[in-house]
Formats: structure tokens, sequence, C-alpha cells
């Protein structure tokens, strides 16, 4: 029996047990999940004690501890030292949902692409591969990646500021595979991950799939703290973290060069593992150094070519320390199989040949004049980014959420992502929208959708 009368004693959750279905703690599992799935426990909700839960339902501790875990690890729960445990703030948002059917054509800020632009480059070094005597050769499994493709993939890597040895380069099926790989070579599940308190939702979902829970650490000036790192580090358990320090996805935040020195002698200090994705290094005309360059033994670095170059260029280059090295071969095999024969190729002839600097060259020119459409659109509002940016973080009225602004917006016509499907933690987000202005496939697309989303600032203005 309960040791406690819980007639008149406030709960933010309270459910029955039944005590034939055994194991308890897999069934508590299943109805918090059901309860959260169902709206029954809204996102932020700080639930019992679990001293409070357990004597509630006449169980052990520990059992609620296990049931809470089995849930934390779907990241349906997030939780600090001191603070408690609370449903997690994105479990009702899908960054995949495909939004609802209309009668006319969306014009699409969601999803994240590059700009669609001629690719005659890569046109003629296909056709010119295709009529080599040994072509057949390009339509098979890649065993083993020659020297040369490592020392390309070396070249491009250095334009963002680090030259990596070209033996500790390994090949992924794209960033998101790349991200997968790490954490089914490197992680446990149940470890820990530190991230922004808004990340990426690849991230997200790759975290969720392989039992990783997601720890925000506090920030500075829109950056990671290194007081809130060594917290998270000493009382929340962390051995790792995300960053993504240019161009972030979605704040568009540059990390500062003092801010990466400070991460960097963390990891070091702490003998931490940090994943430095370098999605948007390469668009970036001038760089700050990376992270990696200063910590290299604690650094797993990516660098992805199909936003920065091609969408069907599905490849990724992952820098790792020897250490890791290992477990890294033996999970990217086992999740990538083999490599296409023929991308590899022909990302390794673009590098060497600098074609792909002419590629990267028209991609920023591109990227430079949709930017400058918005800030002359929105001008007037809050709209975080610059030149270089593949997307902008809207910052919305006060008062309106980002998951609000988005179904005015899809009303209107216009797919854009709310700050809610970003959000890692307890903690409501700032009001905010990600614009992904480089989908759409003429400048006049998205003019047209960047009017639309004015229109609808200025009536809530």
């Amino acid at each position: 029996m309960p040791f406690n009368s819980f007639d008149q004693y406030p709960m933010t959750w309270r459910t029955s047990l039944n005590k034939a279905e055994t194991p308890y703690y897999v069934t508590l599992a299943k109805i918090l999940e059901q309860d959260i799935a169902s709206g029954a426990l809204l996102p932020g909700t700080k639930l019992p004690p679990r001293r409070e839960l357990a004597d509630f339902l006449d169980i052990n501790v520990s059992t609620v501890s296990r049931a809470f875990k089995i849930c934390a690890n779907k990241g349906l729960l997030t939780g600090t030292v001191g603070s408690g445990t609370f449903v997690a703030y994105d479990v009702t948002t899908n960054i995949f949902a495909s939004p609802v059917q209309h009668n006319t054509p969306l014009i699409e800020l969601g999803s994240m692409m590059p700009e669609t632009m001629p690719q005659e480059e890569i046109v003629d070094l296909l056709q010119k591969m295709l009529t080599e005597p040994d072509a057949f050769k390009l339509f098979q499994y890649a065993h083993g990646e020659p020297l040369w493709h490592k020392e390309a993939a070396a070249k491009l890597i250095a334009r963002t500021g680090y030259s990596p040895n070209p033996f500790d380069i390994f090949t992924a099926s794209g960033g998101q595979n790349a991200i997968a790989a790490v954490f089914a070579g490197l992680f446990n599940p149940g470890d820990k991950l530190g991230v922004d308190p808004l990340v990426y939702p690849g991230l997200k979902s790759a975290a969720k799939l392989f039992g990783i829970q997601l720890v925000p650490i506090r920030q500075e000036q829109g950056e990671m703290a290194a007081e809130g790192l060594l917290y998270a580090i000493k009382n929340e358990n962390i051995r790792s973290i995300y960053v993504m320090p240019d161009s972030q996805n979605p704040t568009t935040h540059t990390m500062s060069q003092a801010g990466r020195r400070a991460i960097a002698n963390m990891i070091k200090e702490h003998d931490v593992l940090l994943i430095e994705d370098g999605i948007n290094s390469l668009l970036s005309q001038h760089p700050l150094q990376p992270i990696m360059s200063m910590a290299p033994e604690q650094t797993v670095y990516l660098a992805s070519l199909s936003k920065a170059v091609l969408p069907a260029l599905r490849l990724a280059y992952v820098v790792v320390p020897q250490r890791f090295q290992p477990q890294m071969e033996n999970a990217l095999y086992n999740i990538n199989l083999s490599q296409s024969s023929i991308m590899t190729e022909l990302a390794a002839r673009l590098i060497a040949s600098g074609q792909l600097d002419t590629l990267l060259n028209a991609r920023q020119v591109g990227i430079h004049h949709r930017n400058q459409l918005v800030d002359t659109v929105l001008k007037g509002f809050e709209v975080w980014g610059d030149s270089n940016s593949l997307n902008r973080w809207l910052i919305l009225p006060q008062g309106v959420s980002g998951n609000q602004f988005e179904k005015l917006a899809l009303e209107q016509g216009v797919h854009v992502f709310g700050s809610e499907r970003f959000a890692v933690g307890k903690d409501d987000p700032i009001g905010a929208a990600r614009l992904a202005i480089c989908v759409p496939e003429s400048i006049e697309d998205l003019q047209e959708g960047l009017l639309t989303i004015r229109k609808i600032l200025e009536n809530l203005s």
C-alpha cells in the first residue's frame, strides 16, 4: 500500500498500474509513452518526483527510474540534475511530416535543400568518365578507397582552415549517414550528448534511433558557454558534444573564434568527444578556424557535399582520430556497406581538377543573391543570418509561437518550420521560424513566399 494518502495531493501525472502485467517498468513506460502521444501529458510538463510516483503506484523507486530511462532514451523525456524530469518539448513535432494537401501549390521554405542551378561541369565530367575504357568499373561497389581520393578529400577540407591527414579520412553516404555511423560506432544507448538548445533535426532523429539522450547546453551570445559546458560535464555526465560552428542550423549563428578556443580547451582538459559538423563551412567565404585544428585528438569532423555542391552527390567525408578509427570503420561498413564507385570517383575528380571550386563559388553567388532578397523584402523585421546562410531565422512578434506561425503560413500557401521542431529539452523555445530560402526553384517563387510572410507579420504586429 502507498505510504501516503494522495486523495488531496497535487500531482502532474496520475495513472494506474495493472500489477498483473510484468515487468512493471515496461508497463509503466508504455503508459507514459501513450499519455505523451495522446496529449494527456503536454510538452514541458514536469513529472512527479520518482519517489512520490513510486509511493503513489506502490512500486519501487528503481521501477520508476527504469521506466523513465526507457522513455528518455526515446527522446520523450528530458531532465537536469536538481530540476526534475520533464516531457521533452519537441515530442509532438516531426521534421519529416508532410504538410496537409492544398488546392494550390505550396511555396516550400521548410525542408533544407540547395538552390537548383545548372551543373554543366558535372554533366561534362560524367560524360567523359563514361567514355573511358574502364568505365564499367564505375558501376561496381567501391572496395577500398584509393589514396588519391582521400588526398582530394583532404584538399577540400583544407578550404575550411584545417589540413587533415588523408589516412584519417573515411567516406559516408551523406552527412546523416555519417552522424548515424558516429553514434553506432562510438556511443552506447543511454549516452548523453551535449547540444545547442535548438539543433539540426536530423541529429535529433538519429539520436532517438540510437537511444542517445540530448542535453541542451546553456548559452551566451548564441553559442555554448564554457561554464554551461563544464556544468554539463560535471553534473549531467555528458562525455560528448555536437556543434555546427558555421551558420548553425537553424539559428544561422557562426561561433566566435574565442568560443571555439574555449570548447577546444574544455574537451582536451576533460577528454570529451566533439562531433564538429562542417556542413556549412565549405560555403563560408572566410571560414574561422575549425575546432578540430585545436583539438584533433578529441574531434570527429564531418564535411558533406550534398548541401554545398549537389543534392545527388550524397557523400560525406569524416575525419576520425586514430584511437576511434577501428570502431568508425566497422560502423561505416555496417551502415553504408560500400560506397558507390561512380559517386566517389566523381567527387574526387571534381575536387582534384578544381572544378568543385567553380561550383562552390557559383553556389555562394546564388546564396548571396537570395539573402539580399530576404533583407529587402523583410526589412524592418528581425531576421538572423547573413549572405552565407542557406536558411534564415525569423524572430516572430512577441507572443507568437513557431507552431502558430507555421500554421498561419501554411494557410497562405507557404511551408516553413517553426522553432518547436528544433527544440531540445524542457523549455519553451523562442518564437521563431526557419526559412529555407534556397529551396524555391526560382527567385520569383522565393519573392512571392517572402511577400506572403511579410503580410502575415504585418497582420500580427
